[in-house]
């Protein structure tokens, strides 16, 4: 590469290759050796680390990105509105709690420096806010803004949809005085997510009888799509078969369908034990990506078809894709239904040392519940202790199951008790106790802990139906 020598060139170069990590690299040396970033007086030193920390956050390093800020901040290149949204992105890659320090670090920046009227940079501020679990501190920010444009209420749905709150989301969703395609999207998808899935479908049905819907001036999009066949799957069969293929049905006459909308189709067949529907889909796709894979993987492990979706991994291989996280989910389900310990165990191995891929709470359930169902419990129980991480209610409920499955009350019982202290208000949790306790003909135990459920106010919540 040829050495320019004014930092404009440097600038231009920069620009040119934003996406690929080797030139970035070899740009950024030049202008540390060179001296361009030393030029404080200069507006086209804030320019070149406005585009280099852009730069280092479109190859995923966002921790050389904050470092650049700091740097920045050193040689007194003075930030600007541009600076921060790329600064709030890169922090939202951190785990909440920290990425809530990096938060209120950049914001007391950001008042420093008089941008926090710029829209941009507050509608960043709650994306940021969001990731961190501050519903509070986006709302803030949110009312900060004279005129929230589409792009804020937007934001403020999401952050709605990611913390729980769909309440709020429902009354921000009301004040908006347009509302476009992701708008309509994000509540789908914020019911969704929350357990509220007729509501989303619902929402969707609301959404397709709109005006704008009618006139053509609004349609949805793939987000809408896979959102509403994901809530689907969680009503009861006969009616999300019914709703699923009217949603299908609609996207094979209005849309061309993208990897990830067949992807979502593929999922949905498959959780409905149309095995069939989901397969033609799969064979019928020209690119197969790894998500698609993953779907097809799943849906054969749910219909008790574990062989062949050990296969199916198999033939990803073979045509040289690179499993992610959610490929291992579906073939560690595979192993855990057929009981495949041995096999199981070096798939779980070769996460980390073939593809150098950190296990989540996830994939430990999953290892949990193949102990589990092959009857070595108390290896299940080691197994949880041994985990670099504390249980989840999911991985202990896995264990509490397998405990009820082969009677081993003892066990059961201090699994149990792991379980209602992390969720001590569910009462889901003391009906499973419960439930096992009288399968043992404990029937003093049983009793005993449906006393203490009432007297602690606890209701089991009744079952209901969609129809």
């Amino acid at each position: 590469m040829p050495k320019p020598k004014k930092p404009e060139h440097m600038l231009q170069l920069l620009q040119q290759f934003i996406k690929h990590a080797k030139q970035i690299k070899q740009i950024h040396s030049l202008l540390i050796t060179s001296g361009p970033l030393l030029l404080t007086s200069q507006w086209i030193n804030t320019l070149l680390y406005n585009t280099l920390i852009r730069a280092y956050l479109n190859i995923a390093q966002s921790q050389t990105t904050l470092i650049l800020f700091t740097h920045m901040l050193i040689h007194q290149a003075q930030p600007n509105s541009h600076t921060f949204p790329s600064l709030f992105k890169a922090a939202s890659s951190f785990p909440p709690h920290l990425a809530s320090f990096i938060g209120k670090n950049l914001h007391c920046q950001v008042l420093r420096r008089g941008v926090l009227g710029d829209p941009y940079v507050c509608t960043s501020f709650i994306g940021l806010y969001a990731h961190a679990g501050e519903l509070w501190s986006a709302c803030k920010v949110f009312n900060e803004i004279p005129e929230p444009c589409v792009v804020s209420y937007n934001a403020m749905l999401d952050a709605c949809g990611k913390n729980g709150d769909m309440g709020l989301g429902f009354l921000m969703f009301s004040r908006m005085p347009y509302r476009d395609v992701y708008s309509w999207s994000s509540m789908i998808h914020g019911y969704m997510k929350n357990g509220c899935s007729e509501v989303a479908v619902k929402f969707f049905g609301r959404m397709m009888v709109h005006k704008d819907v009618k006139l053509g001036l609004l349609k949805p999009n793939e987000a809408t799509f896979v959102s509403v066949l994901s809530s689907c799957t969680f009503l009861d069969v006969g009616v999300a078969l019914y709703l699923g293929r009217q949603v299908h049905a609609y996207m094979i006459k209005n849309e061309e369908l993208s990897v990830f909308m067949k992807t979502a189709l593929i999922a949905f067949y498959g959780k409905m034990g149309c095995l069939v529907y989901a397969s033609k889909i799969f064979d019928a796709m020209v690119t197969k990506q790894v998500c698609a894979w993953n779907a097809m993987i799943s849906s054969l492990a749910l219909n008790g078809k574990e062989k062949q979706a050990l296969m199916m991994y198999e033939k990803m291989r073979a045509k040289g894709l690179q499993p992610n996280e959610i490929t291992f989910v579906a073939v560690l389900s595979a192993c855990a239904r057929a009981k495949l310990v041995d096999f199981c165990f070096k798939l779980f191995e070769s996460m980390s040392s073939e593809f150098g891929l950190v296990a989540k709470m996830e994939h430990y359930g999953c290892m949990v519940d193949l102990l589990g169902r092959a009857g070595l419990l108390q290896e299940a129980y080691d197994f949880i202790k041994r985990m670099p991480f504390e249980a989840d209610a999911t991985v202990l409920g896995a264990m509490m199951g397998a405990c009820r499955l082969h009677g081993a009350i003892e066990l059961g019982n201090e699994v149990a008790q792991l379980l209602l202290k992390s969720q001590p208000n569910h009462s889901g949790r003391y009906v499973q106790l419960s439930s096992m306790y009288a399968g043992a003909e404990r029937w003093d135990h049983a009793a005993a802990l449906r006393k203490a459920m009432l007297d602690a106010g606890i209701h089991k919540v009744p079952a209901h139906s969609f129809i």
